[in-house]
């Protein structure tokens, strides 16, 4: 399918980009639909391509040697996901899963250097990106290493709220279908726990659950949560 230019010229990645510079760009991309469940590579697939989130959300997940599953991180639009080449690896470290019916636009692999090295400010998004991934990483493993469990997971739930959250009723929605099994695996934590946890939120008001759907409703008491000392 045809690429939009209007659907990309004003995501961040691309800002400052000049207009013939992006059109070129885009002008080698290829864009497809992947339907809510279908992957767009699996882990340890050789990375024949790298990809651009035009729309829906992707639910990149990661399987340990000891076949345990993590979900390592959720693509938002406008994220750049894929590129193996910029971390040397010549395979896939996850498996991307559209959790809502999603568009994507892919370039091949090959094309990494020639994009990288004829787009300035892309290379500089690119590399901003990979950075912002490495802090979310290390964040994550500073809260896994010292904090208690229910401060992991109330910073995961705001963390999907803003990334994610649309104001709906009285509260704000994450606007993909979110498990108590996703928030479990993006803490490091069991699924017993994160259930008890939301159970108790849910009958204080904080948040309101259902069949792959959580709004938070109190952000504030949330915070608190979070940080107790903030």
């Amino acid at each position: 399918m045809a690429i939009d230019i209007s659907l990309v010229r004003n995501l961040p990645l691309f800002r400052d980009m000049q207009p013939e510079a992006l059109t070129r760009l885009m002008a080698r991309a290829g864009a497809h639909r992947v339907a809510q469940g279908e992957t767009v590579f699996e882990q340890g697939a050789q990375a024949t391509a790298f990809y651009l989130l035009l729309h829906g959300r992707l639910k990149v997940t990661q399987v340990t040697p000891d076949g345990q599953q993590v979900m390592m991180r959720v693509v938002h639009p406008g994220d750049l996901f894929g590129f193996a080449r910029a971390l040397a690896r010549p395979d896939y470290p996850g498996t991307a899963r559209a959790a809502v019916d999603s568009i994507v636009a892919g370039w091949p692999m090959s094309d990494w250097d020639t994009v990288v090295e004829s787009n300035p400010r892309l290379a500089i998004n690119a590399l901003q990106t990979i950075g912002q991934r490495l802090d979310e990483a290390h964040t994550r493993l500073r809260e896994m290493s010292t904090q208690e469990v229910e401060r992991r997971v109330a910073h995961a739930v705001l963390r999907l709220a803003e990334k994610a959250g649309r104001i709906e009723g009285g509260g704000t929605r994450i606007d993909f279908p979110i498990t108590r099994q996703d928030i479990a695996e993006m803490t490091g934590t069991t699924l017993h726990t994160v259930s008890r946890l939301l159970s108790g939120w849910e009958a204080r008001g904080l948040v309101e659950g259902g069949r792959q759907k959580l709004t938070v409703i109190d952000a504030g008491a949330l915070a608190r949560i979070a940080d107790p000392a903030g």
